[in-house]
């Protein structure tokens, strides 16, 4: 009779997928991105990739022999975040700065709170958002400059929008990538084909990328500088880091809620913010704080949409 019981504690789900095989998948979904950043913006979009994945790897290193932690390297999260980190860096960043941006992301957002699974805000946006604020004239500087010619302006399709109107941009270029950026944002086919590799590969749902999208659709034709313009709308959808926030950072499983309800009205959260940043902010862009203020309240979220237990009832008034 023993040999046909065997207890065990639970969970007692069992799945093949573990945090490195997940974060590699994320690694290889964003590898279309990262290969057209390096061919659109040159050899230097890959020496900033680099040197910001390092400063990241190492800062775990360093922290965990530090603190006497057993070594977490090996989850390849700290590859990721610094990876998104670098896709949303603009590729004339000093690189001293990406190195400061990869520490910050993995020392004050994730080390500081316990590590993987317990920060409270996405680490790379974490990041970004720092060095926007430490070193914004940097961080909004796009000039790109190949063998003293300049290949794109200082001005992104976004800024061009808000300054001078839907009729400065082309729309096909947004779509391809031709356009002034950061390393990941510019082209929309290459951050939808690492989506779908995400989405086949069961990593992601569409639950958070969808209302994300929708509601900040909406939102902008109906108030958008140009209201109840088709057109407009997909210039904003395809402009700035909206589509690589969507589906690869909205999506962090650390910090977005894990309840069904919880992760639609997250991502419509995230929608309303960015469109109201776009609209209404001194900013053309919007993407990262929206994301890192829905962070935020995703405590709420959860609690408000944590589905009742089967068979629970209201406790009877004590004086019935």
């Amino acid at each position: 009779m023993s040999d046909l019981y065997h207890v065990s504690s639970s969970p007692h789900v069992r799945a093949k997928d573990s945090t490195s095989r997940i974060m590699l998948y994320v690694i290889i979904a964003l590898l279309p991105t990262s290969l057209f950043g390096i061919y659109n913006f040159g050899f230097r979009a890959l020496l900033v990739i680099l040197v910001t994945i390092a400063s990241c790897v190492v800062s775990e290193l360093l922290f965990d022999a530090i603190a006497r932690r057993r070594g977490t390297v090996g989850d390849l999260s700290a590859v990721v975040t610094g990876l998104l980190l670098a896709l949303n860096l603009p590729v004339g960043i000093k690189l001293w700065e990406a190195v400061i941006g990869g520490v910050f992301a993995i020392v004050i957002v994730k080390c500081m709170f316990g590590g993987l699974g317990q920060n409270f805000m996405n680490p790379a946006l974490g990041g970004r958002c720092f060095l926007l604020i430490a070193f914004a004239a940097d961080m909004t500087n796009f000039n790109v400059t190949r063998g003293g010619v300049d290949v794109y302006s200082g001005a992104t399709p976004l800024a061009l929008i808000r300054n001078e109107g839907l009729s400065s941009v082309n729309v096909r270029d947004m779509l391809i990538g031709n356009t002034a950026g950061t390393i990941g944002e510019t082209s929309v086919i290459a951050i939808l084909i690492g989506a779908i590799i995400l989405i086949l590969l069961g990593v992601i749902d569409l639950k958070i990328p969808a209302s994300y999208i929708i509601t900040f659709a909406v939102f902008m034709f109906i108030f958008g500088a140009q209201r109840f313009d088709i057109n407009y709308v997909v210039a904003q959808l395809c402009g700035g880091g909206l589509m690589l926030g969507a589906f690869f950072m909205a999506t962090d499983y650390v910090t977005s809620p894990i309840t069904p309800k919880g992760k639609i009205l997250f991502g419509i959260c995230c929608g309303l913010l960015t469109g109201i940043f776009r609209c209404f902010g001194a900013n053309a862009e919007g993407v990262s704080f929206s994301i890192i203020l829905s962070n935020i309240l995703v405590p709420i979220i959860e609690k408000a949409t944590v589905p009742r237990a089967f068979g629970m009832v209201k406790e009877a008034k004590k004086n019935e």
